[in-house]
């Protein structure tokens, strides 16, 4: 089975074809507002107060998303705050993101002499970008240059009987034709983290999952919490979840069979194909920035909703270049939110499709939705903001 997408210069493949101007800041916004065809990358965590180590997640994250297969071209503009920190100076970002192929322009604003002639100068350059990334056209290209990111989240009692086994059965599909996968959320396979390692490729990985999971269980202690006082959170309860053990066991079905090549860090790039665990936090607003920053071209939210009530789930994504794609097994959620829901899978639950068979249909909509169909959150004209991973302190 093959989908249409655009050939990109390192060999990767994008399902959209952005302008990407980074970082955030008030120069981004005007020319994205000005230009059409143009994202940036909305976060509050520029990187004052952060130690050297979160910094580089930043940079990792910025880095990543310029190098995300979605984006045709990329520029870097120089005024923001944290563009002094060596990990951060804009001709880093620029030369590692041009490492890929793809064109990158840096604008000074030093250099430019004001704020305001930077931004024509910007306006100038995307509009040339745009202009050229609107020549590459769309080619059948094979599954295998597919990645996938996924989340479940408000999970409920149909999030493990049918919601997350039916994206694990897409995942199986899609490592099997050679293409990536991602999932994560450490704090959702506690408890179940003995079942997932037995799946790592080789003990290197195996040990590695289970130590993240300690990992983040150490962490909660030194606060004086319990994480299972935490987690499962209130909506999780309401649909009928009982305990953290219950609900990453329903969790980690997202997953699939296939063997997990290795564990990554939030941002990191895989070097290889396969299906990966990504050492991340849980929720929406920091999870899809990182998976789109590994190379992940579209990005999942399997949601349960048994908790909630009274709105209609517009949520956009947080990663910017990478589109997201909800789906539900809850027909409570469903014919609450018609206007964000992308696939239903109760169709397992109500006996009409085999997790097999629901796979399948779940697969033809990813591969339309590769082609150019739009995802429905996808076309509302905003980028919800995105918090970036970070593990130490802001001091």
């Amino acid at each position: 089975m093959s989908f249409l997408g655009y050939a990109r210069p390192d060999g990767s493949v994008g399902i959209r074809n952005h302008v990407l101007v980074l970082p955030w800041g008030f120069l981004s916004s005007k020319i994205c507002d000005l230009v059409d065809g143009t994202k940036t990358f909305l976060t509050p965590d520029y990187g004052g107060g952060r130690t050297s180590r979160d910094r580089e997640t930043i940079a990792r994250t910025l880095i990543g998303l310029g190098r995300n297969p979605n984006v045709a071209s990329v520029i870097v503009q120089s005024l923001y705050p944290s563009a002094g920190y060596p990990e951060l100076t804009p001709v880093r970002i620029a030369e590692e993101i041009a490492r890929s192929g793809k064109r990158v322009e840096l604008i000074d604003a030093v250099e430019e002499g004001s704020t305001l002639r930077t931004l024509e100068k910007g306006v100038q350059v995307a509009r040339e970008m745009v202009l050229e990334a609107s020549r590459i056209r769309r080619e059948p290209l094979e599954m295998s240059h597919l990645a996938l990111g996924v989340k479940c989240g408000h999970s409920d009692t149909t999030s493990g009987i049918a919601g997350n086994p039916v994206i694990g059965n897409l995942f199986d599909r899609i490592v099997e034709a050679g293409g990536t996968a991602f999932f994560g959320e450490t704090t959702e396979i506690i408890g179940a983290e003995h079942v997932l390692a037995k799946r790592g490729r080789n003990e290197e990985v195996s040990r590695r999952i289970l130590e993240v999971a300690a990992e983040t269980e150490t962490i909660a202690k030194a606060t004086g919490e319990d994480i299972r006082t935490v987690n499962p959170v209130p909506s999780n309860i309401a649909g009928g979840i009982s305990s953290l053990e219950e609900k990453s066991l329903g969790a980690i079905l997202k997953s699939g069979s296939a063997p997990i090549r290795g564990v990554l860090t939030y941002g990191e790039r895989p070097k290889g194909k396969g299906l990966y665990f990504v050492d991340n936090w849980m929720s929406m607003v920091s999870i899809f920035a990182g998976y789109a920053a590994a190379g992940a071209q579209l990005v999942i939210f399997q949601l349960g909703g048994g908790g909630l009530s009274g709105h209609d789930l517009l949520h956009t994504s947080t990663a910017g270049v990478a589109p997201l794609m909800w789906t539900t097994a809850n027909p409570k959620t469903l014919d609450m939110a018609p206007t964000t829901i992308d696939f239903y899978s109760g169709t397992v639950i109500e006996g009409e499709d085999t997790i097999e068979e629901a796979g399948e249909k779940l697969l033809r909509v990813i591969l339309d939705i590769a082609s150019g169909t739009m995802t429905k959150v996808e076309t509302i004209r905003h980028t919800d903001p995105a918090q970036i991973y970070l593990r130490d302190p802001c001091f």
